[in-house]
């Protein structure tokens, strides 16, 4: 454990090391390269800006309005027939959009249920059984100007009640 510990304190700077060390021997200009690098970053951050703050904005529309509630409602009450828990419909619905709503959701319901409780397993095993689909989509496609996205919607709306579903087997196994 101590090595490990040891290792970790030593992992940045020698992947930065290793970096610089490997574009002094191509003889590479690294500091012109990490400027121009840099510069293209804070471009695409100035490009899906707006995308983000509609994201936000429309999630928290979605709450505030009682919208969420409503479909959770909705969607509660068929899927507590399948053995899904009605308390984490709205983490489900949220996830799709918002990965710190989400996060919000998920630390409210360790408040309430707690973090080791039939619950409070099956939000963390969720949270990482899924994407944030909707932000994903909408972000990445515009920063690499994607036009056409054919069956991307549905196939990732699949592997998420996928991961939904494999998230509540594996802690009730």
């Amino acid at each position: 454990m101590n090595f490990l510990v040891f290792l970790s304190a030593f992992m940045i700077p020698l992947v930065i090391f290793i970096i610089v060390g490997y574009g002094m021997l191509s003889k590479i200009h690294i500091y012109e390269s990490f400027i121009r690098g840099a510069s293209e970053g804070v471009r695409v951050v100035a490009s899906i800006l707006p995308t983000l703050v509609g994201l936000m904005v429309g999630v928290g529309i979605l709450r505030a309005s009682g919208f969420l509630d409503f479909l959770c409602g909705l969607l509660g009450g068929w899927l507590s027939k399948l053995g899904f828990p009605t308390e984490l419909v709205p983490l489900a619905v949220v996830r799709m959009f918002s990965s710190s709503a989400a996060t919000g959701l998920a630390l409210d319901i360790f408040k309430e249920f707690g973090p080791d409780s039939r619950i409070g397993m099956i939000a963390s095993v969720m949270m990482s059984c899924t994407e944030t689909i909707f932000y994903t989509m909408s972000v990445y496609f515009m920063a690499a100007k994607v036009k056409k996205t054919r069956y991307t919607l549905a196939g990732a709306l699949a592997a998420t009640l996928a991961g939904i579903a494999v998230s509540v087997l594996l802690v009730c196994l």
